[in-house]
């Protein structure tokens, strides 16, 4: 089950991503998929206000995972573009069992690393403003709120 919905804004992007967060649990992980300039972090950085995260979110290229742990609940916010070519063990699949949110920005960089249950969001852009954004769940907890926000 794929949802698409489209994004004429930033703005739209974050009103996703902070209806996404009001359906948020333990262990709940997010992947982001998109080029460069598509909207994912915009979509974590209205996540983690949303979450109460009043820390700056940027996004943690060099850094590859950064721990946010002020709001409702942690937020590990991942950018794995780097490790494409790594054969380095640096820990992630630990992350989805630490009772937090992770989110993963170029997460089909890693395909192999991800839990079976997650939510992918593709980001597409069609022009300077406007994206397509197919969500696809992974499991009944996704589903769910797959069907609560569209």
């Amino acid at each position: 089950m794929e949802n698409k919905i489209t994004s004429y804004s930033e703005y739209d992007t974050a009103l996703l991503a902070e209806n996404i967060e009001s359906e948020k649990f333990p262990n709940m992980v997010i992947c982001l998929i998109g080029d460069l300039g598509s909207g994912k972090t915009v979509f974590v950085k209205a996540f983690a206000r949303a979450l109460g995260i009043e820390e700056d979110i940027t996004s943690p290229t060099f850094n590859i995972i950064k721990e946010y742990n002020d709001g409702e609940l942690p937020l590990y916010h991942m950018d794995v573009y780097r490790l494409e070519d790594s054969k380095e063990e640096i820990g992630i699949e630990d992350y989805y069992e630490k009772s937090g949110v992770t989110i993963i920005e170029w997460a089909d960089m890693i395909r192999d690393k991800l839990p079976e249950e997650r939510l992918e969001i593709k980001f597409k852009i069609i022009d300077e403003n406007t994206r397509i954004l197919v969500l696809v769940p992974y499991g009944k907890q996704y589903e769910d709120i797959c069907e609560v926000i569209s």
